[in-house]
C-alpha cells in the first residue's frame, strides 16, 4: 500500500496541466534552424525572448525550435538536428513554396516569415492570436523511462479537414560551442528544442481523452516541456496548441535525467 501510494504521488507531483494564460490565445511558432547556419543565431535569441517575455498582448506563445539536417554537410554537424525535422518543413512547401531556407519561423502553420525579422514575426503571431483556436489541455509525467501525455482533445470541427493530433518533447537550456564550420569560434545557446516530434491521432466527431507516451533518450537534461497541437492535414492550419512543463522527480541516472532530491 505503501509503494502504491509513493507512486502515485510522483505522478501527481510531476504533472502539470496545460492550457492557455488567462485571456491568451495560444499561437504555435515553429523556427526551423541549423547551427551551420550563420543567419541563425539571431533567430534562436529572437525564439528565447518569444518564450521570456511574451510580447505579444493577448497571444500566448508557444515556442518549438526544429533543427534541420540539410546544413550539416559544410562543416559542423548539428547534434539537435533530425531528418524528420526537414521533413515537417517540407510539408509546408504546398502552402508557402518549395524553397526551403534557415532561419524560417512557420507561426501557427497559417503564415511564414523570415525567423531574424522581428517585427515581421510578432506582427503574424497578432494575427494568429485574432483566430479562433479550440480548446486543448495536456497533463504530462515521467514514469519510467517515458513522458505519459494525457490529452483532453475537442471535437473535430463539423465539415473540416482531418486534424491530426501532434505532440512533441522540447528541451530548454541548452548551449553548444562550435568549432567548425559558418559559426566556428561561436557558443550558442537554444531554448524550446525539439527533442521529439510525433503523430499521436486524428481528431474524431467527438470530444476525447487521448492517453500516450513518448520514450526519454539517453542524454536530455532535466529541462522538458510537453506541446501538443491539433494541426489541419492539408491546409496544415493549427487549430488549438498546449504546453506543460515536465518536471523530472523520479528518473534513473543511467538515462541521463537528474532525479529531485528529497526534501
Amino acid at each position: 500500500m505503501k509503494r502504491l501510494f509513493a507512486v502515485a504521488l510522483l505522478i501527481a507531483l510531476s504533472a502539470r496541466s496545460g492550457g492557455t494564460q488567462s485571456g491568451r490565445v495560444p499561437v504555435l511558432v515553429e523556427l526551423y534552424t541549423s547551427e551551420g547556419c550563420s543567419s541563425c543565431p539571431p533567430a534562436d535569441a529572437l525564439l528565447e525572448s518569444l518564450q521570456r517575455e511574451q510580447p505579444v498582448q493577448g497571444a500566448e506563445i508557444i515556442p518549438i525550435g526544429l533543427h534541420v539536417d540539410y546544413f550539416n554537410n559544410l562543416g559542423w554537424k548539428d547534434a539537435f538536428s533530425s531528418s524528420t525535422f526537414t521533413a515537417r518543413q517540407r510539408s509546408y512547401s504546398p502552402i508557402f513554396g518549395d524553397d526551403l531556407y534557415t532561419p524560417q519561423m512557420v507561426v501557427d502553420g497559417h503564415q511564414a516569415v523570415p525567423g531574424n525579422e522581428g517585427a515581421q514575426v510578432r506582427g503574424a503571431i497578432e494575427t494568429a492570436a485574432r483566430r479562433e483556436h479550440l480548446p486543448l489541455r495536456v497533463s504530462a509525467a515521467v514514469v519510467t523511462d517515458k513522458v505519459r501525455l494525457t490529452i483532453e482533445a475537442p471535437a473535430a470541427p463539423s465539415h473540416s479537414e482531418a486534424v491530426q493530433l501532434i505532440a512533441a518533447i522540447t528541451e530548454d537550456g541548452l548551449t553548444s560551442v562550435v568549432n567548425r564550420g559558418e559559426n566556428k569560434g561561436r557558443t550558442l545557446h537554444h531554448v524550446a528544442v525539439a527533442r521529439r516530434v510525433q503523430v499521436l491521432d486524428t481528431l474524431t466527431a467527438k470530444s476525447s481523452v487521448v492517453a500516450s507516451q513518448l520514450p526519454i533518450e539517453r542524454g536530455w537534461g532535466p529541462h522538458l516541456k510537453a506541446v501538443v497541437w491539433m494541426q489541419g492535414v492539408k491546409s496544415r492550419q493549427i487549430y488549438g496548441a498546449a504546453l506543460t512543463s515536465i518536471e523530472v522527480v523520479s528518473k534513473p541516472r543511467s538515462a541521463g535525467l537528474q532525479p529531485a532530491q528529497p526534501n
